[in-house]
């Protein structure tokens, strides 16, 4: 049965609605406020309500914040692969959702940001399994290198899927010089993709990206309510979106990757597959919150216009 090994990190988000962010010394009313798992969650819960199972391979606090992913990732039927970090809680993340949909974060590492050779290999890893590698993880010294080691040192046959979010915006670091030729799957917005290419538009950075990387690898890049490129081979396909009604921005992309990644394992074309991605991205943004994903059923009402 096809697994998606998430190698990323869960944290916990302090999710907050203001009508706008403060000026520098200013200060705002939030309108909500709530505690909810987030970071990695998002992705791996994306998946599994849409019919992979997801084992998370990575870290998790002794303390409150710990204690609170690890109540949402069984909630979601998630297995954990390792124990509680014993010395340090899980870290935090403040989520600000503005008036327009669109959120800012500021995050502080906790035990997440620490992976060992030796956490990783306590972990099987199947031939039908997906190992979903985000771009944070190459920023944090504790994790980096064991976990660029694991991956390089997996059988050819093991997809990985790599989605670089915002912070990883060039291909000239060490570590990304050795992980471009090992990705099968890339997944990212196309803010990133333009900025890790430096191209001016999609259709040139899907065509670095192609040069970067192996040659049969599948690229999957969002346009927000336009919907997404999909490309191989060099042959690009633009994959239409979902008009709704926006109001949280926030967790849309991980929605979008995490059911793209289960679609694909159930054997969809991958167009098919970002069709769904889209579908699942559309409603996500119809909700507060990070892990707003929904399910396949509520997927499957959207493409066959029944949903939002």
């Amino acid at each position: 049965m096809p697994r998606m090994l998430h190698t990323g990190q869960v944290m916990v988000d302090l999710v907050m609605s203001v009508d706008r962010l403060p000026s520098s010394g200013g200060d705002v009313l939030a309108q909500s406020a709530s505690f909810e798992a987030g970071g990695g969650f998002n992705v791996m819960a994306a998946a599994q309500r849409n019919g992979l199972a997801v084992l998370y391979l990575g870290r998790h606090g002794n303390g409150r914040f710990g204690d609170l992913a690890r109540e949402a990732m069984h909630a979601e039927g998630i297995q954990i692969g390792l124990p509680a970090s014993r010395a340090e809680d899980t870290g935090l993340c403040v989520a600000l959702t503005e008036a327009t949909a669109e959120r800012s974060f500021i995050s502080y590492i906790g035990a997440e940001g620490q992976l060992s050779m030796e956490d990783l290999a306590s972990v099987a890893v199947r031939p039908d399994d997906s190992v979903y590698v985000s771009g944070y993880s190459l920023l944090h010294a504790g994790k980096a290198q064991a976990l660029l080691d694991w991956l390089l040192a997996l059988p050819r046959a093991i997809q990985v899927v790599f989605d670089p979010g915002p912070l990883v915006d060039s291909p000239d670091s060490t570590a990304m010089r050795a992980l471009l030729p090992r990705i099968d799957i890339w997944t990212s917005n196309s803010v990133e993709a333009l900025r890790f290419t430096g191209a001016s538009d999609i259709a040139e950075a899907l065509l670095r990206l192609h040069e970067m990387l192996a040659g049969e690898v599948l690229l999957v890049v969002r346009d927000g309510p336009q919907g997404c490129w999909v490309s191989q081979h060099r042959h690009h396909e633009h994959v239409p979106g979902f008009k709704v009604q926006a109001v949280d921005s926030n967790g849309a992309g991980d929605a979008h990757a995490g059911v793209f990644v289960a679609a694909l394992a159930q054997g969809l074309a991958p167009v098919q597959a970002a069709r769904r991605a889209n579908a699942a991205a559309a409603l996500a943004v119809t909700r507060w919150g990070p892990a707003t994903a929904p399910g396949t059923a509520q997927v499957d009402e959207l493409l066959n216009g029944r949903g939002a």
